[in-house]
């Protein structure tokens, strides 16, 4: 996919901007047939509350099948409307009036209007969802009628159309929100049939849909929670699944995506010995990234500069070279930390092996240890740079899991939110990847490519969006019955 292009929100030198949401045109497809999908992530406390959502089971069950956000992620990275049809901007991007779709209904028959929209949006700040950043961003939501609803922030942001398509920001009746947390009561394009925690789900397609004639070809979804590779790998070779996550052996074809998922070793930068600046230095001196890239992902991806911003986003900045593997110069940092011979804990698997075994070619002693305070993440990136940031490495962001502060970082990322110049915004989002890099709580050595397994039943389009995984996670609507 290529970068997305911020001129399809704004115009350059122009305060206030609209983008009205269109529908795609798409060949004739065929309708029926039941998707089978085998999912990681699945545990046993899922539940339909979008604020716990994280693993693909969720992911591709809610907003992907059941539920709708205001705004959706083209597989190309454009915006489109889902729940919305159009926005525009204000007052140097704080505020935006969004138009809502008439005549959708819920899953249980009730209109969908404006009071449902401002109830399922503010109902994530001060929680631990992962759109609580989001939610806290919006000093307000004025309803203006059933179907116009106008956002006040607290400060301009010229990405906020994106955010509203965040996976867990989807849209439940505002009247008994809990029984449709309950019962997965939306207005997708599939009613829930059946629900089990963390091991099945089955779904129906809705007649009369809003979305007819360009999404939503099968008529049944069966997805099962399958947590690793091989046992997907298994049910995708004897064709009890369609479609798998993690794995490609035992597949027809493999689907694969250029993306920004990556691994994090988020070190807690508030404990010894990762609140020294020449320790954190000479952890990411000591990790051989290309070892990692070619044993975890055979090389399906690109190394990367200790920042989650990939080559996906309109403002990676593909100059920033990476910190390359030098056991010589991490022996110095150490040294100059105090502590020649450093030994540490982490939690993270097979990527956390391979970690500490090129660490100890730099003197360094890594220690896989399950539950350690310093630990590595699988994250799939975000499709704005504010969105990512501010999720994980802003001052108190709910998943800045290193803990990380920096006062000059802070002042950056708020002043890029607001700025309309794509030229400024560009300088600006280049010199806090840079920080990372140079300063940063976080090891981040690689982009890993989206690899999914799918069966030759299965149909799908020429481009596949490389937000998250599986399309995107809306496989269930983008997809069909070949």
């Amino acid at each position: 996919m290529a970068p997305i292009s911020r001129r399809k929100l704004f115009h350059s030198g122009v305060a206030a901007a609209v983008l009205m949401a269109t529908g795609v045109a798409v060949e004739a497809r065929p309708r029926g047939g039941t998707l089978r999908a085998g999912l990681s992530g699945a545990w046993s406390t899922d539940s339909w509350d979008s604020r716990t959502h994280a693993g693909a089971f969720m992911m591709a069950a809610a907003h992907g099948a059941v539920f709708d956000t205001l705004t959706e992620v083209a597989a190309d990275g454009s915006l489109r409307g889902e729940l919305a049809t159009g926005w525009e901007a204000s007052d140097g991007a704080r505020q935006w009036v969004f138009n809502l779709r008439r005549n959708v209904r819920f899953h249980n028959g009730a209109p969908f209007t404006a009071d449902d929209v401002i109830a399922s949006i503010l109902m994530h700040g001060g929680t631990l969802s992962g759109a609580a950043p989001i939610s806290e961003s919006i000093a307000r939501i004025d309803r203006l009628d059933d179907y116009q609803v106008r956002f006040v922030l607290h400060t301009g942001n010229a990405d906020f159309p994106y955010l509203m398509s965040d996976y867990h920001l989807i849209i439940y009746p505002h009247v008994d929100m809990q029984a449709a947390m309950q019962r997965g009561i939306g207005t997708g394009l599939y009613r829930v049939e059946r629900f089990t925690p963390g091991e099945r789900m089955t779904a129906v397609r809705v007649n009369g849909h809003y979305k007819d004639g360009s999404a939503g070809y099968f008529g049944r979804l069966d997805f099962f929670g399958m947590n690793d590779a091989a046992s997907q790998a298994e049910a995708l070779s004897e064709g009890r699944i369609d479609v798998a996550d993690l794995a490609a052996e035992g597949a027809d074809r493999i689907i694969q995506t250029v993306g920004n998922r990556h691994i994090n070793f988020a070190m807690p930068t508030d404990m010894a010995p990762f609140d020294d600046a020449h320790v954190r230095k000479a952890l990411k001196y000591g990790i051989d990234r290309h070892e990692l890239l070619d044993t975890l992902t055979g090389g399906h991806g690109t190394i990367a500069a200790d920042t989650p911003i990939g080559p996906a986003n309109p403002y990676f900045d593909a100059s920033l070279l990476p910190v390359g593997f030098d056991p010589d110069r991490a022996r110095w940092h150490l040294a100059q930390a105090g502590v020649p011979n450093l030994t540490v804990e982490i939690s993270g698997g097979a990527a956390a092996r391979l970690y500490a075994n090129s660490a100890d070619r730099a003197g360094i002693t890594i220690n896989p240890a399950l539950g350690a305070d310093w630990a590595a993440r699988d994250w799939s990136g975000r499709v704005t740079e504010d969105w990512m940031f501010s999720a994980g490495y802003m001052t108190g962001a709910p998943w800045n899991h290193s803990r990380w502060a920096d006062e000059r970082f802070d002042s950056l990322l708020l002043a890029a939110r607001a700025e309309l110049d794509t030229d400024l915004r560009r300088e600006m989002y280049h010199e806090m990847q840079a920080i990372l890099r140079d300063d940063g709580g976080a090891v981040i050595p690689m982009f890993a490519d989206w690899r999914h397994g799918v069966s030759k039943r299965i149909g799908t389009p020429e481009v596949i969006g490389n937000l998250w995984h599986l399309d995107n996670a809306r496989m269930a609507e983008r997809w069909w019955m070949a």
